[in-house]
């Protein structure tokens, strides 16, 4: 199974994930924001990261241009996860290089779906 990095500042929404994941028999690591998301990459290389884009000090969308920038994490998958749906938070993601993105509130099956599914390709 995949070892999957979350980050998200919401507690209970980062518990659901995590507990979603861990049931299809996945590694879940789980930050509360985007530095120590960064800090997780260079620690422990997830075969695909979650995340939130309104986090404190490092919003989910700088975390995906710095993990973009690193060569050795260009094709990990990214999973933007997030309350904010408007389309421009939505281009936005995928022009940076989001490879999902998911709306709050959300299904966390169609969570584990898309993920199996990105993590399948």
């Amino acid at each position: 199974m995949a070892h999957i990095l979350v980050a998200d500042d919401d507690l209970p929404i980062a518990t659901i994930v995590a507990t979603k994941l861990k049931l299809e028999g996945h590694e879940v690591s789980v930050v509360e924001n985007g530095h120590a998301a960064l800090e997780a990459v260079k620690s422990s290389r997830p075969d695909l990261c979650i995340l939130d884009v309104m986090m404190p000090g490092m919003d989910g969308f700088q975390v995906l241009v710095a993990l973009r920038a690193r060569p050795d994490f260009a094709s990990v998958p990214v999973v933007m996860l997030t309350a904010l749906g408007e389309e421009k938070h939505v281009v936005r993601a995928f022009k940076e290089g989001a490879n999902d993105f998911i709306v709050k509130p959300f299904s966390p099956s169609e969570l584990l779906v898309r993920v199996e599914r990105l993590l399948a390709a």
